[in-house]
């Protein structure tokens, strides 16, 4: 008999991680391109945000991958070890 668990709350972290991390790489080229802040920011020039986002989206496909509630599971070979183990 399988349970049914529910969602992972590491897919919907995963969700959040690559909705974030689209926002802040969309804004930091948008800052980086329109150059839309007057003032002087050290380090600027190595746009640690577009970085920062791009890491974020990484994560977050990661996450959202390896947690998603629809993939197929080892149900099968999890059963089968467990008969194997009552036996």
């Amino acid at each position: 008999m399988v349970e049914n668990k529910g969602v992972s709350i590491w897919f919907f972290i995963g969700v959040l991680l690559l909705a974030y991390g689209i926002i802040i790489t969309a804004s930091s080229i948008a800052e980086a391109y329109f150059h839309t802040f007057g003032r002087h920011v050290v380090l600027q020039q190595a746009n640690f945000g577009i970085w920062w986002g791009i890491l974020l989206v990484i994560l977050g496909l990661v996450y959202s991958i390896i947690f998603r509630p629809w993939k197929k599971s080892k149900t099968v070979a999890t059963e089968m070890i467990k008969e194997e183990a009552t036996r």
